[in-house]
């Protein structure tokens, strides 16, 4: 079980997809399901601040996900429910303790032989706190805004750098103040900073790890 924690846009999902790939093992983005969540409500026009229908919407999600796509009933909503309306709003959700908590056991159920790769806010504090490895990726708010720009741009979606860095900024103190399990870096979660990594280098110092952790067993 490897936990991967870390703030938005900071590659966790790439790191954490590629690791999961390497391995021969499942990968959840654990995200992904409070975007959806996000997505159910703010098309059913659910208030933020009505934490009841929030965990309501969160219990009754009809999602799936099946090679890399994200699917709310019938409807594929992979590209749904990466906009950055879509993003700010699960990050609000996610600040809901009922959610939290609707959510807990879907994403433990991902759990299963040979192994996991979770990434999310708070894989190694909350969800899998027996994780054999922790990981705490991140990356300069200017390096995670210019990969989230590019992101975009090759999606063709229209972005602006300055309201990247500045919603960046407001999620990362949104998350890291939150009451329930605020993104922070664990006593024994390794620090993994990929501001000046590639991908391919960031992968392989997890699999590194794990290879150590395997051979010390």
């Amino acid at each position: 079980m490897i936990a991967i924690d870390g703030p938005s846009a900071s590659g966790k999902g790439t790191v954490a997809q590629a690791v999961a790939q390497a391995l021969g093992w499942h990968y959840l983005d654990s995200g992904a399901l409070y975007r959806l969540v996000a997505l159910a409500a703010l098309r059913a026009r659910v208030d933020w601040t009505d934490a009841r229908r929030l965990a309501g919407v969160a219990s009754a999600l009809d999602a799936r996900f099946t090679s890399g796509d994200a699917w709310l009933g019938a409807e594929r909503v992979t590209d749904a429910i990466r906009t950055e309306a879509c993003s700010a709003a699960a990050s609000q959700v996610a600040g809901v303790p009922e959610v939290r908590a609707a959510l807990l056991a879907r994403q433990r159920s991902f759990r299963q032989p040979p192994g996991l790769a979770a990434e999310g806010r708070d894989m190694g504090s909350v969800v899998f706190p027996d994780a054999g490895l922790k990981v705490f990726l991140t990356a300069t708010v200017e390096a995670r805004a210019e990969r989230r720009y590019k992101q975009l741009i090759e999606k063709g979606i229209p972005a602006n750098i300055q309201t990247l860095l500045r919603d960046l900024r407001e999620r990362d103190a949104r998350d890291a103040e939150r009451p329930v399990a605020p993104l922070r870096q664990l006593p024994d979660a390794h620090l993994l900073d990929t501001t000046a990594m590639s991908v391919d280098e960031a992968v392989a110092k997890v699999l590194a790890w794990q290879g150590e952790r395997a051979s010390s067993r």
